[in-house]
């Protein structure tokens, strides 16, 4: 890795960004530095095919003057002079810009947020020839699990993230922290039949990556998916995995708890806190503070120190997440939910780390209990789901039939289609195997009266 770059330096770099805006007309100002190193090595077709170095480093400048914002971003911070023109052009286009009789003002700041398990200096000091090695890991247990088994694709990643902000309302801030993954897409093969792409992974804040597993569960699921066969269509009992789960989550429910999204009239829980939108053993809450979560930060995209919100609790809607913008429209103070593209852009509403509370069964024991049904590790179409009515139809697969309380074989062509806000209702179990799926913590869940069409 190259040098880790330093706290004072980067807070020195905002705060002059600041500076500078003030001087020459900023009623307000704000300036975001980020900081991405990173280290990859890929596998393709089987072969760990290269390895990559990535530095991406940017300051996106955010003024406003009468109440209309302007804003524009360079990634050439060692030149001082297209530093103070970025400056200056978001300062043209907010005198260029309509004014917003919503705008209030940036946030006040308030002493950073306390995490913990975010940064690991380990992953700091990883070279390209250790990540080599573990994704050697990954593809020997893949190809050592059954000779039908063939990687398509995947890598080894480890990256280290350092991002400042700075405002004239007193937010100055610095956080940094560490994220390694692995990851592995399969197919299995045999007498002319391929399955479908079978993929695991593993990341972490902290260096214990465990590439074996993975490359051992993509290729157990590549072999179980040989032999599908075709389902009725009927209503039948699913269980989603967590890749599954949070594919359907992220287009519907967690849109639906963004304030932005119901301050539009685009969701379907406007008006409705304090009423019961989901099943009772269903609790979730947008923990910002996560020890070891993947979207865990010292504060958000704006300054504003990430909080643990809860969102649904015991089936009953409780609250939804803000940034400063949308809390301030409703007198209200931000969730520490303003999320950035890096320097790219301005802050939108975005969830930290989704977490719905694990049960307190074995996924063994969801599966004999089941009885008949479907377990679904992956979706396909889940972006084209509705996120203010809740409705999506997307394909699973694969996905394996249960039978008797057993897994008995692959599915082909299976459709769910259904609400979202009735699965949410029909969740009758949860399991205790939680892990993170990009920004959802979550079990395995069971759902009751899930409309399957088959082929």
């Amino acid at each position: 890795m190259v040098a880790v770059p330093k706290q004072e330096d980067m807070l020195s770099l905002v705060e002059e960004a600041v500076g500078f805006a003030s001087k020459n007309g900023a009623d307000e100002a704000e300036a975001y530095l980020y900081q991405g190193l990173t280290t990859n090595v890929s596998i393709e077709r089987g072969q760990i095919a290269r390895s990559s170095r990535i530095i991406d480093q940017g300051l996106g400048v955010r003024v406003i003057v009468n109440k209309a914002v302007g804003f524009s971003y360079t990634n050439m911070l060692e030149n001082k002079a297209i530093v103070e023109e970025t400056i200056l052009k978001a300062l043209s286009f907010a005198k260029a810009s309509k004014r917003d009789e919503n705008w209030h003002s940036l946030p006040a700041g308030r002493p950073s947020a306390s995490v913990e398990g975010t940064y690991d200096g380990n992953v700091v000091e990883l070279r390209s020839e250790d990540l080599v090695k573990l994704a050697s890991e990954m593809l020997d247990a893949a190809e050592n699990k059954d000779k039908r088994v063939f990687p398509i694709e995947g890598g080894v990643g480890a990256s280290h993230l350092s991002h400042a902000i700075a405002n004239s309302s007193g937010v100055a801030n610095f956080d940094q922290g560490t994220i390694i993954e692995c990851n592995l897409a399969a197919i299995g093969q045999e007498k002319g039949e391929v399955t479908p792409v079978c993929f695991e992974f593993n990341a972490e804040r902290s260096c214990s990556i465990n590439p074996q597993w993975v490359g051992d569960e993509a290729a157990r699921l590549a072999i179980s998916a040989l032999g599908a066969k075709k389902v009725e269509t009927k209503a039948t009992t699913v269980i989603f995995t967590q890749f599954a789960l949070q594919q359907l989550l992220y287009f519907t429910l967690i849109n639906a708890v963004k304030a932005d999204y119901v301050q539009r009239n685009q969701s379907a829980f406007k008006g409705r806190i304090g009423e019961k939108v989901a099943s009772e053993n269903v609790t979730i809450y947008d923990d910002g503070l996560c020890r070891g979560g993947l979207r865990t930060w010292k504060f958000d995209g704006e300054g504003v120190p990430q909080q643990k919100t809860v969102i649904i609790e015991k089936g009953v809607l409780c609250n939804f997440i803000y940034d400063d913008y949308t809390a301030k429209k409703e007198g209200r103070d931000s969730t520490g939910n303003a999320t950035r593209a890096g320097y790219l852009s301005t802050p939108n509403v975005e969830a930290t780390n989704f977490h719905l509370m694990a049960g307190n069964k074995s996924p063994e024991e969801l599966i004999s209990e089941m009885g008949e049904g479907l377990i679904v590790y992956y979706l396909q179409g889940a972006h084209s789901s509705n996120p203010a009515s809740g409705e999506f139809s997307v394909v699973a697969t694969p996905a394996w039939k249960i039978r008797n309380g057993e897994v008995t074989y692959a599915t082909r062509g299976a459709m769910l289609t259904g609400n979202v806000f009735h699965v949410l209702k029909n969740i009758s179990a949860l399991a205790n195997n939680e892990r993170k799926v990009g920004q959802l913590i979550a079990p395995w869940v069971l759902v009751r009266n899930v409309k399957v069409i088959g082929k």
